[in-house]
């Protein structure tokens, strides 16, 4: 399967508590990250988090999917057409 360039975008609420498992995450898929954005809101203790990613979509499919079993995350993702 041909690798393909996205975006993940992240929403982390109650970041204190949770930010730990979805930094443990990005960790282990690291290898398909090629830029990662974070910023703190801390009036509403969330994250928002935007992820360059270049990879294929079943991989990409195992990340959002990790993150998404995260109780008070949200996640969304798209990927480039082939060419």
């Amino acid at each position: 399967m041909e690798k393909r360039l996205g975006f993940v975008g992240i929403i982390v609420h109650d970041r204190k508590k949770v930010a730990p498992l979805v930094n443990n995450i990005l960790t282990e898929f690291g290898d398909i990250i090629i830029g990662r954005i974070g910023i703190p809101h801390q009036k509403r203790n969330i994250s928002i988090i935007t992820l360059i990613v270049e990879t294929t979509t079943d991989k990409l499919g195992a990340l959002t999917g990790r993150l998404g079993k995260i109780p008070s995350v949200s996640v969304k993702s798209a990927l480039s057409k082939e060419f």
